[in-house]
């Protein structure tokens, strides 16, 4: 066990994890939770994810002048969006998680944002994971576990976390085990892809590696094909298991990689939507009847650009969405105070307004779906006295 494991750098981190070919660029961590049944699970997705494309608002009539070749055809069409009431829709690669907005499962949340307007990822990821505005060396999730109702102080509450890392968001006083799975002696596929991508426009060392793959058996193909799943899927299905069996934990993070799209934004999304997608739903299925007592919280640390980039992909931007869902959650609505598109209504004049900050919808699942006092929220969250928690976010 290890209550505060030590920090490693984020640049460094991201050569440390392309060696987990099993498990791709996903990670899982779990702690004992409260007494009682509710289950929480924090998604994690790592690289900003564009929220206008995975929720997009069709019903805006600036959208498809500032998405152009980005903008999906509305509900209905072939390819269009699945719809969510008439001015969003799911894009079509998230077919489980509409299939759970119409069970009422499901709660996209719009025009969100976590602590920063910072455009760095390693910073915002850093805030996004401490729950604060300024980095902090434990993370908002295990500073929850530690006001959870019959917690004793010094008590041990086992969890284990497989991957190479444990996140920040559940670093801290509370401890929590790791367990490192078996991995093959060869980097997977969508490591080899990603070094063609980064080195492909290099007259140098772009041809030298393409040429080294080739050598070595790869072609065109080590792009993984949209139909391939991640170890997300993997990861997912393990941790709702855990979570479902007696005794087991009750919290989990999870993470994912892969929403950098500053380029080809389309085709790179529809593999790793996929992924979300099938991940979020192996979840929900291992849960079993605990399905009903869970909600998970899936946030970005930040959107990304209203208008397409001249590579048909997006850069880092500010707000973004987020998904709610569980059988504990009120869904099958998207929460949304909608700033519009329109040139004057977006941030600095390039970015999706921010309307809600994430820590709100947090605070609410710490106070109202786990059961924490006033307090621990608020220490789960230190210098956010001003962002009151959201009601309304789960089931009566």
């Amino acid at each position: 066990m290890s209550g505060h494991l030590p920090r490693i750098g984020r640049r460094g981190l991201l050569l440390g994890l392309s060696a987990l070919a099993t498990l791709g660029r996903s990670r899982l961590a779990l702690g004992a939770g409260p007494e009682g049944d509710s289950r929480l699970v924090v998604v994690l997705l790592r690289g900003a994810m564009d929220g206008m494309a995975a929720v997009q608002p069709y019903g805006d009539p600036e959208l498809v002048g500032l998405r152009g070749p980005l903008a999906l055809p509305e509900p209905g069409q072939e390819g269009g969006v699945l719809d969510l009431g008439g001015f969003f829709g799911l894009h079509p690669r998230l077919p489980k998680l509409h299939a759970m907005f119409g069970g009422g499962e499901l709660m996209p949340i719009h025009a969100a944002c976590g602590p920063t307007r910072s455009r760095s990822h390693f910073e915002a990821q850093d805030l996004m994971e401490s729950g604060a505005e300024q980095r902090l060396a434990s993370g908002w999730l295990n500073r929850a576990l530690a006001g959870l109702p019959g917690h004793e102080e010094g008590a041990n509450r086992p969890g284990f976390a497989i991957g190479a890392d444990l996140p920040l968001i559940l670093r801290g006083a509370e401890p929590v085990g790791m367990y490192a799975p078996a991995r093959p002696d060869r980097p997977s596929p969508d490591l080899y892809a990603r070094l063609l991508e980064l080195n492909h426009a290099d007259p140098l060392t772009g041809p030298a590696v393409a040429e080294g793959l080739r050598a070595r058996g790869f072609t065109a193909g080590v792009v993984p094909p949209p139909e391939q799943r991640g170890g997300f899927v993997e990861l997912a299905a393990a941790a709702g298991r855990l979570m479902a069996a007696p005794g087991g934990p009750r919290v989990a993070a999870l993470e994912i990689g892969g929403w950098d799209t500053h380029n080809a934004q389309q085709n790179r999304l529809r593999s790793v939507l996929a992924q979300l997608d099938d991940g979020l739903d192996a979840l929900r299925l291992r849960l079993g009847p605990a399905w009903g007592r869970t909600a998970v919280l899936v946030m970005t640390e930040f959107g990304r650009t209203a208008r397409v980039n001249g590579n048909d992909g997006t850069d880092h931007g500010t707000a973004g969405a987020a998904f709610l869902l569980g059988g504990a959650v009120a869904g099958g609505r998207v929460l949304a105070d909608w700033p519009g598109l329109a040139e004057g209504r977006l941030h600095e004049k390039r970015d999706l307004a921010p309307t809600l900050d994430l820590r709100a919808v947090a605070k609410g699942l710490l106070r109202d779906h786990l059961g924490l006092p006033e307090a621990a929220v608020a220490a789960a969250f230190p210098g956010s006295g001003s962002i009151e928690a959201k009601t309304g976010l789960l089931r009566a």
